[in-house]
């Protein structure tokens, strides 16, 4: 009899056991997300609709006396790599760089919130990086709440959010917006997330595509991202200009009914950015209120509308997941789009569950026959958020 493979938390636990020579004080962990629909509008104030991913990054912890942050992170291949010691009191935004930035990050701005001894932190997971689930902010949520609990702090999750997003933005120099860190605390298994980033107000929705006959198929172009190459920040920067020019605080005070004399308003350029966060937000509120009435299987044509504007309009999309987009569609699948911030990563497609090895052979066959990289696909099942293993 062979047991089945080691969790996230297992593994965090066993490698700082034989790091360090003793057991972790504590091993919290927090998933990768999907976002259903609502992309970009985060930053807008607008509206989101994430779910957690069962996939996680799990950190093991105990703290130090000495007031040093280590950060050790094991690998798919068993090794492991270290970060440079450094200590919290010395933290500053350019002191670490490289994927000890992140971790760091979160030790820097909870040194403002109580949080000032050091810690040894070991970090295991499933998270696929760069595929655009939200593995780093997995990381930065897990690590926050493993300092937080050492500390003994029990902080409100919105703050907790609003911290990692600052030690995002801040320290390592993404400008990402408030979804995914929002999303890997608060998410609750068998429902998606309305949230609205304005007021803070979040309201759970049940969300169980099988009693639907459906899935929510994540493919994974293996097509790698980054927030902090500039085209997400130039997008951003798009967005406040147009507000300032409108005189509004954010367009999420752009109402749908009055876009089109609003964008008689703006120069060429932002248009576009205009016309898919004013219409991204309205498909929001469109599938919420689909959700809250039962009827899944009218969501597709909502992601694939979603999907042309940010290909169109927002112009973030990527080869791989335009053909991975027309492949779904083609074999059956309801609806699809591209998911995260964009220029790689992921898609997602809402197909039949009948469908599934139709729509995965012509994803598979049609990247093949552009000469891609051959997708990852798997089904995503909305699970718990963040919390404390053992």
């Amino acid at each position: 009899m062979t047991s089945g493979p080691q969790t996230p938390a297992a593994k965090a636990a066993g490698e700082f056991t034989r790091l360090h020579g003793r057991a972790p004080a504590g091993v919290w962990s927090a998933p990768g997300r999907v976002n259903l629909i609502g992309e970009h509008t985060d930053y807008n104030d607008g509206y989101v609709l994430p779910f957690a991913l069962p996939h996680r990054i799990a950190v093991a912890a105990a703290p130090r006396a000495d007031g040093m942050l280590t950060v050790s992170t094991l690998g798919d291949d068993g090794g492991c790599q270290h970060a440079e010691p450094v200590a919290v009191a010395d933290l500053a935004p350019g002191v670490v760089s490289g994927w000890g930035a992140y971790p760091a990050g979160v030790a820097w701005v909870l040194r403002d919130h109580g949080v000032r001894t050091g810690a040894d932190l070991v970090i295991a997971g499933d998270v696929p990086a760069g595929a655009g689930l939200s593995s780093s902010h997995a990381l930065e949520c897990a690590v926050a709440l493993a300092l937080l609990g050492l500390a003994g702090l029990s902080p409100e999750r919105p703050d907790i959010a609003r911290w990692v997003q600052r030690s995002e933005n801040d320290f390592v120099g993404a400008p990402t917006g408030l979804l995914d860190q929002t999303a890997s605390l608060m998410c609750v298994s068998a429902h998606v997330l309305f949230h609205d980033v304005r007021s803070g107000k979040s309201e759970q929705v049940p969300f169980d595509a099988a009693a639907s006959g459906l899935e929510v198929l994540v493919i994974d172009t293996r097509a790698s991202h980054s927030n902090t190459d500039g085209g997400y920040a130039s997008r951003r920067a798009g967005c406040e200009r147009a507000a300032a020019l409108l005189g509004i605080p954010a367009l999420r005070d752009v109402d749908v009914t009055e876009l089109a004399e609003t964008l008689a308003k703006l120069p060429d350029e932002l248009r576009p950015l205009v016309r898919h966060i004013v219409t991204e937000n309205d498909r929001v509120l469109q599938t919420v209120e689909l959700l809250r009435a039962g009827r899944l299987t009218e969501v597709g044509p909502l992601l694939s509308a979603s999907h042309a504007s940010l290909r169109d309009d927002y112009r973030v999309s990527w080869k791989e997941a335009d053909v991975a987009v027309e492949a779904a569609m083609s074999a059956g699948a309801l609806g699809a789009r591209m998911i995260g911030g964009g220029f790689g990563g992921s898609a997602i497609a809402l197909v039949p569950v009948d469908l599934h090895d139709d729509v995965e052979r012509a994803v598979v066959a049609e990247c093949a026959a552009r000469s891609l990289t051959r997708p990852r696909l798997f089904t995503a099942v909305p699970s718990a958020g963040a919390g404390r293993d053992s």
